[in-house]
């Protein structure tokens, strides 16, 4: 059954004025419209290519007030929702295409996408990174089954060089883009919400230097309901779509292309034609603070024992700060896109989380160096249930009256109220207690 909705005539509207594509692939699809009967047979054909992943009640909606689904598209195989439109891309390529293969240039969620679906499809597929690249996303590249190559320090040296490869050898090369046929792919997330969840009222999506996602995954809703909500979320620091429906085509001036905590969301990747779809069909851009993501990113790890990077939080990131108070009682999903997020960064952005959400704080005090003070201090401590992370003695350089020592403290605690009950305790016994601010 064909659905008509009257947004086929916004998405003709959106397209009709884009200039012909850069050739940063070959594919002829780059200028056709995106219409809805694209992202439905991209939704038959990779159907049982990835993974249609849960779109879950959240026990996040109770402290936010509104019904939250979280729809896990980091439970994809790559970890990203990425494979979604590098699958559709890859099948809709011509047969001689597929048996040369394809080359890709980059650490991102989409190389490793193609890395890993390409070498499921047997279609020859080469990564070239620079040698500055982790060595996780290396070995994952190897694992999906790509084969790797290093070049260059940077990532301009190793797209320089996968070009000419690409010349040379007939690959095709590859970078994220906004053909027809990417976007129906990513589009099908859009499908698979608006079947998993009745009744929504709003959805939203991360936004920024990629904005592919969003503007699939619109076309699909705004078809299906134009009154569903369609709402992108970037970083205060990169508001590249922002600042690009401001000038009305891609602008690159607030991209940071190496900021390895914001990843994908930090560049410029999207083309005209997701940012005329974006500016059609999106009902509202929203930024967010790094503090927010971080304090997203800690929420989603304890309430769904989820793990994801800045991507992935950056969309629940909009409630946690408030910044879309008109959709307090309703019921909303909240796409988590990605959990690719390398081990030592979790490391420090769980203790950074901890720190902004004041559940970890530092004081400094100068007790007598006599046996016992410590122990009466440790014992403040345990009465009013904090726990110690990390404790110092600092004798030397003390700059007080002598025979004291300077007791540098790291505690955890529940929450802000119970650190200030633990710092008015510590007051009344050392009323010069000092306070490390956050």
């Amino acid at each position: 059954m064909k659905i008509v909705s009257r947004n086929e005539e916004l998405l003709r509207d959106a397209l009709s004025c884009i200039p012909q594509p850069s050739s940063r692939t070959s594919l002829a699809s780059c200028n056709r419209l995106i219409r809805f009967e694209d992202i439905s047979a991209a939704a038959f054909k990779i159907q049982c290519g990835v993974q249609k992943t849960p779109c879950m009640y959240s026990r996040l909606s109770k402290q936010y007030g509104m019904d939250i689904y979280l729809k896990k598209e980091f439970l994809q195989y790559t970890g990203s929702v990425k494979e979604r439109g590098v699958l559709y891309l890859l099948m809709s390529l011509p047969q001689e295409q597929q048996r040369k293969g394809v080359i890709v240039a980059s650490d991102s969620n989409f190389s490793m996408a193609v890395a890993y679906h390409a070498s499921e499809l047997r279609v020859p597929v080469f990564v070239i990174l620079s040698t500055s690249t982790a060595p996780a996303r290396v070995r994952m590249c190897r694992d999906y089954g790509a084969m790797v190559i290093s070049y260059g320090t940077t990532a301009k040296d190793s797209q320089v060089h996968a070009r000419r490869l690409a010349q040379e050898n007939g690959y095709l090369y590859l970078e994220e883009e906004d053909s027809a046929v990417y976007l129906s792919g990513l589009g099908t997330v859009g499908l698979e919400m608006y079947e998993q969840v009745p009744k929504l009222d709003a959805v939203i999506f991360p936004a920024g230097g990629h904005c592919g996602l969003l503007a699939g995954s619109a076309a699909a809703l705004k078809h299906l309901n134009p009154h569903i909500s369609v709402i992108g979320v970037e970083s205060e620091s990169f508001p590249v779509l922002q600042q690009s429906l401001k000038v009305g085509h891609p602008n690159d001036d607030q991209a940071c292309n190496n900021h390895h905590f914001y990843g994908d969301v930090s560049g410029v990747g999207f083309g005209s034609n997701s940012l005329q779809l974006t500016g059609k069909l999106v009902d509202k851009v929203v930024a967010v603070r790094e503090e927010d993501i971080l304090i997203s990113m800690l929420r989603l790890l304890e309430y769904e024992r989820a793990t994801v990077d800045a991507e992935g939080a950056i969309g629940l990131a909009a409630l946690v700060a408030g910044k879309l108070p008109e959709l307090k009682g309703k019921r909303v999903a909240v796409v988590i896109c990605s959990g690719n997020l390398e081990l030592h960064l979790l490391q420090q952005c769980i203790a950074r989380a901890l720190t902004l959400d004041n559940r970890v704080c530092r004081f400094s005090l100068v007790i007598s160096d006599c046996p016992g003070d410590m122990a009466k201090l440790l014992e403040i401590l345990a009465r009013e249930e904090a726990r110690v992370l990390d404790i110092k003695q600092e004798r030397t350089f003390v700059t007080s009256e002598l025979f004291t020592v300077e007791v540098i403290c790291t505690v955890e605690t529940r929450d802000k109220i119970h650190t200030a009950q633990l710092r008015n305790a510590l007051l009344e016994r050392y009323p010069t207690a000092a306070w490390t601010e956050r």
